[in-house]
């Protein structure tokens, strides 16, 4: 046996690295092989090593029992077994130790046959069972050191096999303890980025409801309020009803055109750009000239010294001036409104008022009661709540205390993208 002490750690040190086999590699190195197509590489790979291995040292060692049938099986069940290893991790450990232990004990050739238990072990630590592993290496050093000795088959190992193994053992359990943590965050890493991703798919769709809503609850709105004014005025005058019909015409075609490059970000299709420049206050002017249309007086004061804000900010902006004319226009009695937009040196304001009541047989989802302390917010008000929180900004909105509705919207403008 002492003449077989060095050949044992030999092996091992020469297969220690062996170990890191089990674990999920970078995914650009493995990139279009499945994970069963590796498992059968690395039986396939281990089987080879062993066995042209034991047969070359077979040659160095004429005292030992050379190659039989059941030699070859015993030497072959291990890497059979590494085939289901990711499935069975536990039986794999113990069934490819007990098929090594039982060739060594026999008396057959040495060799490299502590391949598959290496590759086991280390399949054993990364799939979570340490103590498994533990135990195995326990019984692995006692049952290879000490076990032909007990039969009678063999001397007792020397002092130096025994401390040398011992070594080989430790530095083994610290490789797969490596391999583990390093597998673990590899997994830690892609979790986060799906979760990112999800996260911005989540975001994204937020964005998209948001956009949905504002156009087609203004635009749609005022359609309503033009097709009531022409339904009241067909037995009258016709002028009022042809300008209230070409309102309708207008409207109705900037909705498609806008609902279509909103749709198209959904489709995830590449379309031209939109004819039409985006949402912007500079546009507020055809915002007014539309909610006018419908009936409605609108007054702007802009204060401050006006600049070119950052997209989202100038967007956002433009949305609640929207929205906030769009529910006076569809739950309130006033027939007219002021928007007031307040240019600061690192912030926007822009602040909607009306000084009428809730139309009666609104819904709460939509309108606020002028009597509610703390008011409710629909989906109108949540969306422009939304959008002003994303910039890090906020929206009061709430009746006022002589009557009518307020809706102030703050957007800091410093730092925007």
């Amino acid at each position: 046996m002492a003449a077989n002490g060095p050949t044992v750690t030999g092996v091992m040190s020469a297969a220690s690295d062996a170990a890191s086999w089990p674990v999920d590699r970078i995914d650009a190195t493995r990139r279009g092989i499945e994970p069963w197509q590796r498992d059968v590489l690395i039986a396939v790979g281990v089987a080879f090593v062993e066995l042209v291995g034991t047969h070359f040292a077979g040659e160095h060692q004429p005292e030992r029992y050379q190659w039989d049938a059941l030699g070859v099986s015993l030497l072959l069940v291990g890497p059979a077994l590494l085939v289901v290893r990711r499935r069975y991790p536990r039986f794999v450990l113990a069934g490819v130790h007990a098929s090594a232990l039982t060739y060594w004990v026999i008396g057959y050739v040495r060799g490299p046959i502590f391949l598959a238990p290496i590759v086991a072990l280390g399949t054993a630590v990364v799939a979570g069972y340490r103590r498994d592993a533990v135990i195995a290496l326990v019984l692995g050093f006692a049952g290879f050191l000490w076990l032909p000795w007990l039969l009678g088959r063999e001397d007792p190992p020397p002092p130096g096999a025994v401390l040398g193994l011992a070594a080989w053992l430790l530095v083994l359990l610290a490789v797969a303890e490596m391999v583990r943590a390093r597998h673990e965050r590899v997994v830690n890493a892609r979790q986060l980025r799906e979760e990112e991703a999800r996260r911005r798919v989540s975001d994204e769709r937020l964005r998209i409801a948001r956009e949905l809503h504002d156009v087609v609850a203004h635009n749609i709105s005022l359609i309503n309020v033009q097709a009531a004014t022409t339904l009241h005025l067909m037995n009258g005058d016709e002028a009022p009803a042809r300008e209230a019909l070409a309102a309708i015409k207008t409207v109705s075609q900037e909705t498609l055109v806008e609902l279509r490059s909103v749709l198209g970000v959904l489709r995830h299709v590449d379309e031209s750009a939109p004819r039409g420049p985006a949402p912007t206050l500079r546009r507020l002017d055809e915002l007014i000239d539309r909610t006018t249309a419908a009936g409605l007086t609108v007054e702007v004061d802009v204060r401050g010294v006006q600049r070119e804000l950052p997209v989202h900010v100038d967007l956002a902006a433009y949305r609640i001036v929207q929205e906030a004319l769009t529910n006076v226009a569809r739950h309130s009695t006033a027939n007219a409104a002021t928007v007031t937009i307040t240019f600061g040196p690192d912030d926007l304001v822009v602040q909607i008022d009306d000084e009428g009541r809730p139309a009666t047989g609104t819904s709460s989802s939509s309108a606020l009661s002028v009597s509610s302390a703390s008011p409710v917010p629909g989906n109108g008000i949540t969306g422009m709540i939304e959008r002003a929180t994303a910039l890090g900004g906020n929206v009061q909105a709430a009746p006022r205390a002589g009557g009518g509705f307020r809706v102030r919207a703050w957007l800091p403008v410093r730092d925007q993208p």
